[in-house]
């Protein structure tokens, strides 16, 4: 459902956000600077506008401010809804390092040390944001604990086990934190039913509103002009240099535009409709009576359990469940309406799930849905976008932003500030956005993508 007065592009009219988004769990207490105009009306210039208020914006504008204190230039950022009320603010915050479910895919495609990168770049994202939440003092109740992977069935499991064997080959350094379960102990290691077979690894949680909320009150401080509740309906460029902007409430003249809004990054670049898709996802707030006292979670899981800070339980996933509705979730924008297939699907869910919980009252508290922004090949698409000069994107993070942004937004601050190229930042090799990798998309089907072919919205195994 399209903002009013905002006018449709072709072929991308219904990639904005919706109007009425379901409320999540995380924003039920809203944030004073939700709705930040940080001017009653929007500035004529700025060097740098940057589309978007979720984790990769707000970030990136950190980044700017925060690493080069000493460059004198004008930031603003323009949101279409309240700030981190997209993606970022809806899902669970589960930084958590993907070290060999998919690398073995990058690997085939570009080499053992490509697909090292990326998971090696995701350790150190975790560790990154585990200094700078102590260094800034952000109360978003990290924390660091291990995650489990947990496979049910045995096929998956041999699989799994296969993967993990070809990843401990290759001596990846990374793969020491890795430990691999199989056997009669498995279900009492995990507390699974009916587990076959686990991983364990380190991975972080936080409450994603509050972290991005603090990040915003930081940049507001140092002078980054932020607009919530601004939509940006189109980005044409000036004949004289730069980009007239364009929203509902004006437009404002930009030196340089960076494209941080994920799923929605096609209403403002066409050329990225086939490349990153919006796809719904669905998140659960389980709770149980105050008078019963569950079996402790210590871990985090693949299919995004975690113990919330007050003892209730965010889950989100199901995708086996909805995969098959692909209307439902597939290039689907509307956060304000469950995905049917699926809303019913956490009734019980603890109880049949994990072993001590058969007792326990677990029920579900709220429920919600959420867009995230799925590209072709499951990369994100990060740099300067192909054919253009001084526009800059950070988007189509696949339901995996959490373990990868803060490290890639640091590296664009680096390549707007420094003008360096992608090729000198740190960033792995198979997060460039490219022709190459558009044209590809462009020149697919949905089927031969990974979105639909090769991956799905969620790593839950069934």
């Amino acid at each position: 459902m399209p903002h009013a007065n905002q006018p449709s592009v072709a072929g991308t009219s219904r990639c904005v956000p919706a109007d009425a988004p379901l409320e999540t769990f995380w924003q039920t207490q809203r944030d004073e600077l939700h709705d930040l105009r940080s001017t009653e009306a929007l500035p004529e210039h700025s060097d740098i506008v940057i589309i978007g208020a979720g984790y990769a914006g707000v970030s990136t504008a950190y980044h700017l401010v925060k690493d080069f204190p000493d460059v004198d230039r004008s930031i603003t950022i323009l949101e279409a809804r309240g700030v981190c009320s997209g993606a970022t603010g809806r899902n669970g915050g589960h930084a958590r390092p993907d070290l060999y479910g998919h690398v073995p895919k990058y690997i085939e495609r570009a080499g053992a040390r490509a697909g090292a990168e990326v998971a090696e770049f995701e350790v150190a994202n975790l560790f990154a944001l585990k200094q700078i939440i102590r260094e800034e003092k952000i109360d978003c109740d990290f924390t660091l604990a291990r995650s489990l992977d947990v496979w049910c069935n045995e096929e998956g499991a041999k699989q799994a086990k296969a993967i993990y064997d070809q990843m401990v080959e290759h001596n990846f350094e990374y793969m020491e934190d890795v430990i691999f379960y199989t056997g009669d102990q498995v279900e009492g290691i995990c507390g699974v039913k009916g587990a076959k077979a686990c991983a364990s690894f380190t991975a972080g949680t936080m409450w994603p509103y509050k972290f991005i909320l603090h990040l915003t009150r930081l940049i507001h401080a140092a002078g980054v002009n932020v607009q919530a509740n601004t939509p940006v309906t189109s980005v044409e460029p000036d004949s004289t240099g730069g980009y007239f902007v364009t929203t509902p409430r004006g437009k404002i003249h930009a030196g340089k535009v960076v494209f941080a809004n994920n799923a929605y990054v096609s209403g403002v670049l066409p050329q990225y409709q086939k490349s990153i898709v919006p796809c719904k996802g669905i998140c659960t707030r389980i709770t149980v009576p105050e008078e019963t006292t569950p079996p402790l979670l210590n871990n985090s899981y693949i299919h995004r359990t975690e113990d919330n800070a007050d003892g209730s339980i965010i889950v989100g996933g199901a995708a086996a469940v909805f995969r098959n509705h692909e209307e439902q979730w597939y290039d689907n924008v509307d956060d304000g309406v469950l995905i049917d297939s699926a809303k019913d699907y956490y009734h019980g869910y603890m109880q049949r799930t994990y072993r001590g919980w058969e007792d326990t009252g677990a029920k579900v508290d709220k429920i919600w849905s959420g867009v995230m922004g799925y590209s072709y090949d499951l990369h994100p698409h990060i740099g300067c976008v192909p054919e253009a000069q001084d526009q800059y994107i950070i988007a189509g993070f696949n339901g995996h932003g959490m373990p990868v942004i803060w490290l890639s937004s640091k590296e664009l601050a680096k390549m707007i500030t420094m003008n360096i190229p992608f090729e000198k930042t740190s960033m792995p090799r198979l997060f460039q956005t490219t022709q190459a990798r558009l044209d590809r998309a462009l020149n697919g089907t949905v089927e031969d993508g990974d979105i639909l072919g090769g991956g799905s919205p969620s790593a839950t195994k069934p």
